[in-house]
């Protein structure tokens, strides 16, 4: 029995379409399901060793059984959990950086205004016309003009006598 060619190129190309790797590069929402990044495990319940010194409860604080995820990484890298710095708060160490980076004013909100100005971006950039037969980074078709050379920048610095660490050749396309 002969299976016709058409066939056997067919089942090669669906063996190989399960082969690409998309990434962190799709641009669309995988689904409506939820996030498996926001869940986080409960540590197990326990019985105090004394009711009568259990804090009162406060409506929206904290319970003993949450995960504290900055304290636990805190402790984890060998520091101490109570040295943790407010969110709001900046650590000693980086006062100088915070500083230097906020002397011509910041913005409050820029997180929100840059999601929203590159969810516009997409919005009007979008490919939905286009068929393509083969996969195509749709972050890169959306980004091109916004991304930098590294070796034209790397080429800039070294023409102004700026010492410029080496690089790896550039690829031949």
């Amino acid at each position: 029995m002969r299976i016709p060619f058409g066939v056997m190129v067919l089942a090669g190309a669906l063996a190989v379409s399960g082969c690409a790797q998309k990434g962190l590069r799709v641009l669309q929402k995988p689904g409506t399901g939820p996030d498996e990044f926001l869940v986080l495990p409960t540590k197990p319940l326990s019985t105090p060793d004394n009711f009568s010194s259990l804090p009162a409860p406060t409506p929206g604080g904290a319970n003993l059984t949450d995960v504290n995820p900055q304290a636990e990484a805190v402790a984890a890298l060998g520091g101490k959990p109570g040295d943790l710095v407010a969110v709001s708060g900046v650590p000693s160490g980086d006062a100088a950086l915070v500083t230097a980076s906020s002397r011509y004013g910041v913005e409050p909100g820029v997180r929100d205004t840059l999601a929203k100005e590159d969810a516009k971006f997409r919005h009007r950039n979008r490919h939905l016309g286009r068929i393509k037969i083969v996969p195509v980074d749709r972050y890169e078709q959306l980004y091109r003009k916004q991304s930098i050379d590294p070796f034209a920048v790397s080429d800039q610095f070294r023409r102004a006598g700026a010492a410029t660490p080496s690089s790896p050749p550039e690829e031949e396309s």
